[in-house]
């Protein structure tokens, strides 16, 4: 009889950066539960990888978050690593955006990590090792005149996901933030700037790659709040 599999969370599995994740921790090791709004972007994974398992969640709801925690843990077991990928966004100033957005927007990226969070990391600080990861990206760092239904809750994501780093911490659970200053290559931004050369986008598998890097840190050399970019980004 083999041991269960240890188990990684993440939300927000899409055809870019999330899909990217679910084939890097696979490919490292782990049972990964997928958690997004539509079942048919999950069964394209879970048909292509034997452990690749699909929980369909909307992360805004927090009844669904605890719901599809507490199925996981039955069935795969206690997550060890949590990524929150899952992200809601929307452009326009403040005199455009509808307040009733960024009140979704903030559930999205901030009450639901908060939620997973609360659901997690008690398993994680008993057993003394685990990690919650949250991408995001330069917008958690600044609020630009079209962003704002967005950064708010990105900028109060990231403050957050400080504040559990610096609670769980000394119990052995690694918490960081993975802001990313870039285009990420998927065919809506390639089809937005069809002229830019291949090396103008980040790649999903490079993004992925990276934060299976963070997960995995020596406990003397933890990263907290991370920026990864292309080497060609004007910052």
């Amino acid at each position: 009889m083999t041991d269960k599999k240890a188990v990684c969370l993440i939300t927000g599995v899409g055809p870019g950066t999330g899909s990217a994740l679910v084939e890097r921790f696979i490919e490292g090791g782990y049972a990964v539960a997928m958690l997004a709004r539509t079942e048919e972007r999950l069964t394209a994974l879970s048909d292509r990888y034997e452990d690749a398992h699909v929980f369909v969640c909307d992360v805004a709801e927090a009844d669904q978050i605890a719901s599809v925690v507490g199925q996981v843990k039955a069935s795969l077991g206690a997550p060890e690593i949590v990524i929150h990928n899952a992200v809601g966004g929307a452009f326009g100033n403040f005199m455009e955006v509808d307040p009733a957005v960024l009140e979704r927007n903030f559930q999205i990226n901030t009450m639901a990590l908060l939620h997973l969070a609360q659901l997690t990391a008690p398993d994680m600080i008993e057993a003394g090792h685990g990690v919650i990861l949250g991408t995001g990206n330069t917008s958690a760092y600044r609020g630009k005149a079209g962003f704002a239904a967005f950064a708010p809750t990105k900028a109060a994501q990231r403050i957050l996901l400080e504040s559990i780093a610096r609670q769980v911490g000394p119990s052995g659970v690694h918490a960081a933030y993975v802001a990313i200053d870039a285009v990420i290559d998927v065919p809506w931004t390639r089809k937005m700037a069809p002229d830019q050369p291949d090396d103008f986008f980040c790649k999903p598998a490079d993004i992925a790659e990276e934060c299976f890097h963070i997960a995995h840190q020596k406990r003397s050399v933890w990263s907290s709040d991370v920026i990864i970019r292309p080497f060609g980004e004007t910052w």
